[in-house]
């Protein structure tokens, strides 16, 4: 069983910074994409950011500039570099991960929250 585990998130102010992680674990035997989403009171979850198994990236229009994803191969964790943060950053961010034990596995983070004050 793959189990993933975010840290980074908290409160911020308005310009600020933060870094988010997320490792996997588990019998994995390869990792495809890794990615991360966020879902705002009231909204539906979105993609932020993703990048696949070949380090190829890609970027929700309303973060390019500022997020930057990458990854950790050999930890099996995935970075969220988030700078210039808004208001409108603030969400709950989760991470997603997929790829392969004996089987295809797909899981989901348990969620980190981003406050961005103004």
């Amino acid at each position: 069983q793959v189990q993933l585990v975010e840290s980074g998130g908290g409160l911020v102010q308005a310009g600020g910074s933060l870094r988010l992680s997320c490792a996997a674990s588990g019998s994995i035997f390869s990792i495809n994409a890794m990615g991360w989403y966020r879902q705002a009171p009231g909204k539906q979850r979105e993609l932020v950011a993703v990048i696949s198994g070949g380090d190829s990236t890609n970027y929700a229009d309303s973060v390019k500039g500022r997020f930057t994803i990458s990854r950790d191969n050999a930890k099996n964790t995935v970075y969220l570099q988030m700078n210039s943060l808004k208001p409108e950053d603030t969400a709950v961010y989760y991470c997603n991960v997929n790829g392969y034990t004996l089987r295809y596995f797909e899981v989901w983070g348990q969620g980190t929250l981003v406050t961005v004050s103004s």
